[in-house]
């Protein structure tokens, strides 16, 4: 890829828009209201806006590498914080992708360096399933399996937090895990009930 396309392509973005609204972009710079956190994974082919359908302005996103929410990376706990308690969204949503990379890392028994700390993380999530893992003999579906149960594990790493908490409880902000099926582009809810799987572990990680 030239750069140099880069730029061309911005200015025909941009032309496209005020095309369609001539006041586009004084609306974009206006502020933001956006009703969706997306916390989805770096992958190049996996899109926050476009496989939503959505465009700027709609979706504050955070990606990182297998759609991670970990107590301990300032950076993603900075971002939920922000969108939940000063853009107050109304959903937050992890989204995973079949056929992820960091995943798949996590699945091996190699040394990755500084990726090491990163993917024990997801392969804590293996530890907490290994049984139904082990289970499943097809490689194929126990990695797709992982990719799921990580969104899940995820999305509760989001509802042990006081600002996700404090929104359920005083505003009924939603928690949803979905994964993108990069074969197909299809979105899928995975309808997990986390207000009641909250109240499960609310003996421990309740936050009043």
């Amino acid at each position: 890829m030239k750069l140099v396309k880069v730029f061309e392509n911005n200015k025909e973005w941009i032309k496209s828009k005020l095309n369609e609204d001539d006041k586009y972009f004084d609306k974009l710079g206006a502020g933001q209201n956006p009703e969706l956190l997306f916390i989805g994974c770096s992958d190049s082919r996996v899109t926050a806006e476009e496989l939503m359908g959505l465009g700027p302005g709609d979706v504050f996103v955070h990606r990182n590498i297998a759609n991670m929410v970990s107590g301990t990376d300032l950076n993603a706990m900075s971002v939920v914080e922000y969108a939940v308690v000063h853009l107050k969204v109304k959903h937050v949503v992890v989204c995973g992708h079949y056929s992820c990379g960091g995943v798949k890392a996590a699945m091996q028994p190699a040394d990755l360096g500084i990726l090491n700390p990163w993917l024990r993380n997801i392969r804590d999530v293996y530890r907490l399933h290994k049984v139904e893992l082990n289970a499943i003999e097809d490689e194929e579906k126990k990695y797709d399996r992982l990719v799921e149960l990580n969104v899940k594990e995820q999305c509760v790493n989001l509802i042990k937090t006081a600002a996700v908490q404090k929104a359920i409880r005083e505003r009924g902000l939603q928690v949803h895990g979905w994964v993108f099926d990069i074969h197909t582009g299809e979105l899928i809810d995975l309808k997990i009930d986390f207000v009641n799987y909250l109240e499960g572990i609310r003996e421990i990680y309740h936050l009043d």
